[in-house]
């Protein structure tokens, strides 16, 4: 039998893996309860036993080594089905308990987590939910999580895939002053006239192409403009205020259009595409504490 890991070796493959996941040490320590310097100063420790680098650290950033990331890639799944492991074994006691690790959209989170957290904290008092809200598209495995709130069209193949909510369509909108002053768009390719606010998914480059469908098939409007973010909150408050055509999805606009504070436009071009999912891997056997989660979300839904 292997030996089992010692104190100092968990206590320094915690750190690494807080490290790692975050590429920060000041959230790291705040996420692990230590300072930040004590948290350096176990890092180094680990890396000084293994003797290698992990971490490249400047004073601006953490990027990972080609060491570092080949030990997270096969540490992390190994940790999480560790933690697996032990919240499958606290089980045993009759009530779910636990951790459930979440990764979802912010606007997924408002919609169908945030209402179900009350009760569930209530009838589950032994179960912790971790959410992280972000638009990026990740590995769930990888980062180790368990379930994740996001569209249908990025969901990988072999995700197990709950339907939550209805068919999406975004659409692209002005305050009434933008229009006023550069005139309104008759076909989506007339967009790249405007001055458009575009969105860039976390993680990325490069904005995301405004996609329309025409004759059957979907197409891609590559939009310019004065001001390019990664939070749709902030997209929406700038075409609020004028600075330029938005693309958002049709619910998060439709009480500023019905009080006339933003026109949609190009509406014969904007269909429905695939909603959100709640999705997870496919496990021979579910955790309790997953599962009562998960029909929390459902019957939220209406599932």
């Amino acid at each position: 039998m292997e030996p089992l890991l010692s104190g100092t070796d968990f206590n320094q493959l915690r750190a690494f893996l807080a490290v790692a996941d975050s590429l920060s040490f000041s959230r790291a320590a705040e996420l692990l309860g230590v300072s930040p310097s004590a948290l350096s100063q176990t890092v180094r420790g680990f890396e000084e036993r293994l003797g290698v680098r992990l971490f490249n650290r400047t004073t601006r950033s953490v990027v990972l080594t080609e060491a570092g990331e080949a030990l997270f890639r096969r540490v992390r799944p190994a940790v999480s089905e560790l933690g697996g492991a032990i919240d499958q074994a606290r089980q045993q006691r009759g009530r779910p308990a636990g951790t459930v690790r979440i990764h979802a959209f912010r606007s997924a989170a408002e919609k169908y987590i945030e209402p179900v957290l009350p009760a569930f904290a209530r009838d589950y008092p032994e179960i912790i939910v971790d959410i992280t809200l972000d638009d990026a598209v990740i590995d769930l495995v990888a980062g180790g999580y368990d379930a994740a709130i996001r569209i249908g069209e990025v969901i990988e193949r072999d995700m197990v895939a709950v339907r939550l909510g209805p068919d999406l369509r975004q659409l692209a909108v002005a305050a009434p002053e933008y229009l006023a002053l550069h005139g309104v768009p008759e076909h989506p390719r007339d967009l790249v006239n405007h001055r458009c606010i575009r969105w860039r998914w976390p993680g990325r480059p490069t904005p995301y192409a405004w996609e329309f469908f025409e004759d059957g098939a979907w197409f891609e409007v590559a939009v310019g403009g004065p001001l390019i973010v990664d939070d749709k909150r902030m997209a929406l408050r700038a075409a609020l205020q004028g600075v330029g055509i938005g693309f958002a999805v049709e619910d998060t606009v439709a009480e500023h259009i019905a009080a006339g504070r933003l026109r949609a436009l190009l509406e014969p071009w904007s269909a429905p595409f695939p909603g959100l999912f709640l999705c997870y891997p496919q496990q021979r056997q579910m955790a309790p504490a997953l599962r009562a989660f998960i029909d929390a979300l459902r019957a939220g839904a209406g599932g």
